[in-house]
């Protein structure tokens, strides 16, 4: 296979990205990780925007004379996760952690902003994007709200994640769907509250909830064709605060996933005839709302094909995988790709054992990759904005 080019800053960046996982902020209020990702930029020579979606940060690199422009995107917000790793560069701020990575692809995108800066190798206009709240408030459809494809109208927009369970030198690339859209649902049971002695009289919000979370269960299985995809998961039911009371209410919550709108609303349907029935065989009222959040993620073909061909230039072709299956996780790149033409790509971290999987408590970016990933940011601009006679 081919080997990506050392770059003589990687030490630099390892501290970089480690001094991030330090020093985690949550979503919108990366003003620390935002002040260093600026000051960085600027030190190698960018033109740096600030303030977009609050403490969003966008650097602008030209060279040549071609008006052509491209979006590279990196996440910049940790979890609301305690820590419970050991090494020196774990979380200094309790219950905040950089569990899913984002202090590696923001590294890895100041890496090549470092050196497409040095080397300004291609003729066009990079745009390093750096996106605060990824993980829950979707801070790239704030930016875009605040102007960021008018600011900055670049022709197609990357994403990059780095997936452990991939091994290190290998890079995912498919067209259409990659991430699932999500949609948080609540549920509210309405019985007739009683002595638990004498459940004869009232109306048992208890047993109609739990009627509701197993016949929750057949929504996928019994609605949807068998080769369409969808997870329907109950993740909180809450009820009662004594021992001899049955409780006049029970709330249920839990998350919807799915890669297409049609079969979020043929999910959204079968809840809510379930609802129906069960309130209607409880003597119950059963009210249900759906909070839509981030769309699915929808790689388009031509950028993905692109995608693959950078991958097979730096990893060598056998190393990039076409074939992985989607993931049920959600990712708010996805509005930027409503937005514009594009690609999300995963980049192996290694194994995922002992841990190291996303939003665990025990992950850590794997250094080994940065650059890999640089390497690869390198070469999509090279590519996608080629010099005269290249």
């Amino acid at each position: 296979m081919p080997h990506a080019p050392i770059f003589p800053f990687l030490a630099e960046l390892t501290a970089l990205r480690r001094d991030i996982h330090a020093h985690p902020e949550l979503a919108f209020d990366e003003h620390r990780t935002a002040d260093l990702v600026a000051s960085e930029l600027e030190s190698y020579g960018l033109e740096v925007h600030r303030g977009i979606a609050r403490t969003g940060v966008v650097g602008v690199l030209r060279a040549g004379s071609s008006g052509r422009m491209i979006g590279l995107r990196a996440d910049m917000d940790a979890l609301p996760l305690p820590e419970l790793n050991e090494f020196p560069h774990r979380s200094k701020h309790p219950g905040k952690m950089h569990g899913c990575g984002h202090d590696g692809h923001t590294a890895m995108l100041l890496g090549a902003a470092r050196h497409l800066a040095a080397h300004p190798d291609f003729d066009g206009v990079a745009v390093f994007i750096f996106q605060p709240a990824e993980e829950s408030e979707g801070g790239a459809a704030v930016m875009i709200e605040d102007g960021l494809f008018e600011r900055f109208p670049v022709e197609s927009v990357y994403g990059l994640h780095n997936w452990p369970g991939i091994p290190v030198g290998e890079m995912a690339v498919m067209p259409g769907p990659v991430m699932a859209g999500t949609c948080g649902f609540e549920i509210v049971v309405r019985g007739h509250g009683c002595h638990a002695a004498m459940p004869h009289q009232g109306v048992d919000a208890i047993v109609a909830g739990a009627q509701l979370v197993q016949a929750l269960q057949t929504v996928v299985s019994r609605n949807l064709h068998p080769c369409e995809s969808a997870v329907v998961s109950v993740t909180q039911f809450h009820a009662g605060e004594a021992w001899n009371v049955i409780p006049e209410e029970v709330v249920l919550r839990g998350t919807i996933r799915s890669f297409k709108s049609e079969v979020q609303e043929t999910v959204e349907r079968a809840i809510e005839r379930l609802c129906s029935g069960i309130a209607a065989a409880n003597g119950a009222q059963i009210s249900v709302h759906f909070d839509h959040r981030y769309p699915a993620t929808v790689n388009s073909l031509n950028e993905a094909n692109f995608c693959r061909e950078v991958a097979a230039e730096v990893f060598g072709g056998d190393k990039v995988l076409t074939d992985v299956l989607p993931s049920m996780g959600a990712e708010d790149f996805a509005y930027m790709l409503r937005e514009k033409p594009g690609c999300y790509v995963w980049l192996g971290n290694g194994p995922g054992t002992g841990g190291c999987t996303l939003h665990n408590p025990h992950y850590d970016f794997n250094d080994d990759i940065l650059g890999l990933g640089v390497a690869y940011w390198v070469r999509l601009v090279q590519k996608a904005l080629p010099q005269a006679g290249r």
